[in-house]
């Protein structure tokens, strides 16, 4: 039911009624409604419907505005047909009265129209006609559409303001439904690129691990994300020794893989230019922490295997390994050392040497493991993690870190990983 009042030349309306745009109108509307849905570009639909209201009520200025995250009116664009951009002044408590009503306002009155105080704007500019019409997509207001005339140009009609409302209806779904293409287009994009990202983080991992006789080292990768902060490198050195680093970063995400590529090829360069593990996170310790401006930094644990079992560990506040020691079938924490890299320059690191006997494991991990929750909001932790150890630590290292994945999955009994997790496994065979 239209219920239509008119006082000092206001009129409002409920909602629009086709039964009162003439078949020339209706066929105006139509060939509209075909144009706006002809693209899912949101800029061109924006441009699309404005020029079908200019059109439509041949008006001299029109602005489309749109709803953004907050609620708030933006324009979009703005339209004038005397051929210059039109001056972005327009009836703020008209526009105001449509947003909360959600009802479309005319007034052919501008100038003295006592519903409201004709700003200084459309004084100066003479104004005689506007018209607004909110563009609602379910009752949500995606934007409103203003358009008005001079009093030298003329008044807008009655029919003139159903047309706009049926036009803006219409136009609220052509914009919505752009939108919504962009943000799927958006999120592709961003997919696809996340999905490269992790190629190209994968492809810093180890493709093999390299062999040093007396020894066997197996690794697990699992990011939370598409992309992780976690990372380890297994690496050969000259002289017989193998190079061991497993890293985590203090983010997550894009910002902690970008930061994490970084902070392994800082490690790697040292490592390979024939630096001491002390040598190597000290100084790509004092590299992060001069480049790092907004507090990021990763915890390492560097290792360094020779033959015979003789190994050299440089802990930069990382969680300590876990040391099985075969004959006595006991496990120990491997000891604690050093701040992050990154925090502060000349970290007090700390090289420990713990010698390695025939059927002696370790196992480096990242707090994704220890953190791990159960259904019941229990952590894997570290007692749980020593236990698994020691039932299984007479196996290969492979076997190690398969039995310990599946014990934390187990455990977790299908609560997804909120962050990553790393495992590396190795076992001295003598």
């Amino acid at each position: 039911m239209l219920r239509v009042r008119n006082q000092q030349g206001l009129r409002m309306l409920d909602q629009p009624n086709l039964n009162k745009i003439d078949q020339e109108h209706l066929l105006t509307l139509y060939e509209i409604t075909r144009t706006m849905n002809s693209s899912l570009d949101f800029g061109e639909v924006l441009d699309i419907v404005m020029d079908s209201m200019m059109q439509v009520t041949q008006a001299q200025r029109g602005f489309l505005m749109i709803s953004d995250d907050n609620g708030r009116l933006r324009i979009q664009v703005a339209r004038s047909n005397e051929g210059d951009p039109a001056e972005e002044t327009f009836s703020t408590t008209i526009v105001n009265q449509v947003v909360e009503t959600h009802k479309p306002l005319l007034t052919n009155n501008a100038q003295f129209d006592t519903r409201y105080k004709a700003g200084q704007s459309i004084i100066m500019k003479g104004l005689r006609a506007i018209l607004c019409a909110p563009m609602l997509v379910k009752d949500r207001l995606v934007g409103v559409v203003y358009v008005d005339t001079s009093i030298r140009t003329g008044t807008f009609k009655e029919s003139d303001m159903f047309l706009l409302s049926a036009v803006a209806g219409q136009a609220a779904i052509a914009i919505e439904n752009a939108r919504l293409y962009g943000v799927a287009v958006e999120k592709g994009r961003l997919e696809r690129e996340l999905q490269m990202a992790r190629e190209i983080q994968e492809s810093l991992l180890p493709r093999r691990m390299p062999q040093l006789p007396g020894y066997e080292i197996a690794a697990r990768w699992q990011a939370a994300r598409e992309v992780a902060g976690d990372f380890y490198d297994v690496f050969a050195l000259s002289g017989d020794t193998v190079g061991l680093v497993i890293a985590d970063v203090s983010d997550k995400g894009a910002a902690a893989a970008l930061f994490m590529a970084s902070a392994r090829g800082m490690i790697r360069s040292h490592a390979l230019a024939g630096y001491s593990p002390f040598d190597t996170l000290s100084r790509t310790n004092d590299m992060i922490a001069g480049d790092s401006a907004d507090g990021t930094f990763v915890t390492v644990y560097y290792s360094l295997f020779h033959l015979g079992g003789a190994a050299i560990h440089v802990n930069a506040g990382h969680n300590p390994p876990v040391l099985y020691r075969c004959e006595q079938n006991t496990v120990s924490f491997l000891p604690r050392g050093g701040r992050a890299l990154g925090w502060f320059p000349n970290n007090p690191l700390k090289p420990v040497e713990v010698p390695l006997q025939p059927g002696d494991v370790i196992v480096y991990y990242t707090d994704g493991l220890t953190d791990a929750e159960n259904p019941a909001g229990e952590n894997y932790g570290e007692e749980r993690l020593a236990q698994a150890i020691t039932d299984c630590g007479r196996q290969s290292a492979a076997q190690i870190l398969n039995y310990l994945v599946h014990e934390v999955e187990c455990f977790c009994d299908g609560i997804p990983a909120f962050d990553d997790l790393t495992l590396c496994v190795v076992r001295y065979t003598g």
